[in-house]
């Protein structure tokens, strides 16, 4: 009787324990409630003609440097409705001020936390942790600082601000507010994600450096998490992965992105040619952890059976692999879609050619770049609205999120969807526009004529003839 009863009072000790691991991993989920990106005003907006005034400012520039930006910003993929900021629109671009910087950082902020906060309902007060994810400004007092001011958020707030993560920050904070949640129960977390250029915008003509001023636009975004069970159920997603990876340690892709100075004295951010091949290593070894977490068993051992197989053919005929067709993993055994970072029309096409991706996997990565250019670690949250404004994203798909930043990192976050989404959100005006026909550059179809080899010979004719038709343009 005492064995049965001791086995008893064992049994139940085992099956208390179990249910107290199952009640603390649901309280350590990461829920999605809301989003919100940034639309910037509709006069800080850069067409072909704004484009090539601000271009035409920098005195410091040349026939080939011309030939350069047409031909990136040819490359580039963005469109004519991106936005730079306020004082790059008034001519202020080389003397930028603090003000500048803060206003910038102020309207991405304060506009996007208000219609979160209008969207969901939620009070200032409510917020447990705030995170802002922005590079290349760090004010006093801080980013958070500001925040908590203006929404007089409670004394005991935890409150963080992360610089230098560059495109992968958004992924990156979210990875600490899921450290966090493990031991904050039923809390709230805001991230604010978005980058500040207007100190930054370059005016030398070091190519490299050159580069970032066709990239990069304004953008931002805020999200609402939570890891409250109650909230489940309007929850948007819910954060199964996240993985990160960073080359630190290797010299070459430490130096493939940094804010630096010229020749000459004038700041910008300098990407090296060593940039792809520091963004692809880093991929590939994040991949390399991720795959076996999120994909099912069939998948791993269908690409071990191929992968052995193409080893013993190569064994026995004693030939390198160059001739055989090497066969990839499938992600979509375990992913339904793919917000593939929009650095560029560059970077795009070549992650999706690495992972396996069609022009529909790639298609709202594509229309990002060309309507809001690169905004950073905010950008894979614009891809996000794309895909929602589409009606793609319905309950139970999984979604892939790729972060690459400087340093170099990499930061892959892997969502559930917890409902069906279908808001226009940020592209309610213009979705209905998307995909376009062509993406053809405007610019290069205005100014392609610079490209003419007959004008090598005579560059100070040239230039003049450049400036002249900006000035009669406009």
């Amino acid at each position: 009787m005492e064995i049965l009863l001791l086995s008893l009072l064992s049994l139940c000790y085992v099956f208390f324990r179990l249910y107290k691991l199952i009640l603390k991993r649901v309280d350590q989920s990461c829920y999605l409630l809301a989003y919100e990106c940034y639309k910037p005003p509709e006069d800080t907006k850069v067409d072909t003609d704004s484009c090539a005034k601000i271009c035409q400012r920098n005195m410091n520039l040349g026939l080939e440097e011309y030939r350069f930006l047409l031909k990136c910003i040819t490359k580039s993929g963005i469109g004519e409705k991106t936005y730079a900021p306020r004082n790059v629109i008034e001519g202020r671009e080389a003397c930028a001020t603090i003000e500048d910087s803060l206003k910038e950082m102020d309207d991405t902020m304060f506009d996007t936390l208000d219609k979160l906060f209008t969207k969901t309902g939620f009070s200032p007060s409510q917020i447990d942790i705030l995170v802002v994810s922005v590079s290349m400004i760090v004010p006093l007092p801080s980013l958070t600082s500001r925040i908590i001011n203006r929404y007089k958020m409670r004394e005991n707030i935890k409150a963080f601000n992360l610089g230098g993560m560059g495109c992968s920050g958004s992924g990156i904070a979210i990875d600490l507010v899921q450290q966090l949640f493990k031991t904050c129960k039923n809390s709230f977390a805001i991230v604010v994600s978005t980058e500040c250029l207007s100190p930054f915008w370059y005016c030398g003509k070091v190519k490299s450096m050159m580069l970032p001023n066709c990239l990069f636009r304004s953008g931002g975004c805020s999200m609402l998490f939570t890891n409250m069970s109650s909230q489940k159920h309007i929850a948007m997603l819910r954060l199964k992965q996240v993985e990160r990876t960073h080359l630190g340690a290797n010299d070459e892709a430490y130096g493939c992105a940094m804010l630096m100075e010229d020749g000459e004295g004038y700041q910008g951010f300098c990407l090296s040619k060593s940039l792809p091949k520091a963004a692809a290593k880093a991929l590939e070894m994040n991949l390399k952890i991720l795959v076996p977490k999120i994909l099912p068993l069939w998948e791993l051992v269908r690409y071990c059976g191929v992968s052995l197989c193409q080893w013993i053919i190569m064994k026995k005929a004693l030939v390198s692999n160059n001739g055989l067709e090497t066969k990839s993993i499938n992600l979509k055994s375990g992913i339904e879609h793919f917000c593939v970072h929009p650095g560029g029309k560059v970077v795009i096409d070549e992650i999706g050619k690495r992972l396996g991706l069609n022009d529909y996997d790639l298609e709202p990565s594509r229309m990002t770049i060309h309507r809001w250019g690169n905004t950073s670690a905010s950008g894979v949250w614009y891809v996000l609205g794309y895909m929602e404004a589409k009606k793609r994203l319905k309950k139970g798909d999984r979604i892939l999120m790729i972060g690459l930043g400087s340093g170099f990192k990499c930061c892959t976050c892997v969502w559930e969807l917890m409902r069906n989404l279908e808001d226009t959100n940020v592209w309610k005006d213009c979705i209905h526009c998307y995909p376009p026909d062509t993406l053809t550059s405007f610019f290069d179809k205005k100014y392609g004529w610079i490209n003419d080899e007959v004008f090598n010979f005579v560059e100070t004719q040239i230039l003049a003839k450049f400036q002249q038709r900006i000035t009669r343009d406009h």
